[in-house]
């Protein structure tokens, strides 16, 4: 299976959506939240170009915000 990774801060709506939708289809992943880590929202900006959350690294693809369609494709569902 291929790691996930997202970078999230506990407030962000979409954050909750991305890890809802990764629990309902039994996708393991690592929660991030770059609002108390300043090292992973360093990580993440360099890695994505962004400092909005939720980014989402599927196997080394960054994804941007909560896209459903391709998480999904990247994910193989």
């Amino acid at each position: 299976m291929v790691e996930v990774k997202v970078y999230s801060t506990p407030t962000c709506p979409y954050c909750k959506m991305v890890k809802e939708f990764l629990k309902e289809n039994n996708i393991t992943f690592t929660e991030v939240d770059v609002a108390a880590n300043q090292t992973a929202a360093q990580e993440m900006i360099s890695r994505s170009g962004q400092m909005g959350v939720p980014v989402i690294d599927i196997g080394g693809q960054i994804v941007i915000g909560f896209d459903k369609a391709k998480i999904k494709n990247l994910l193989g569902l």
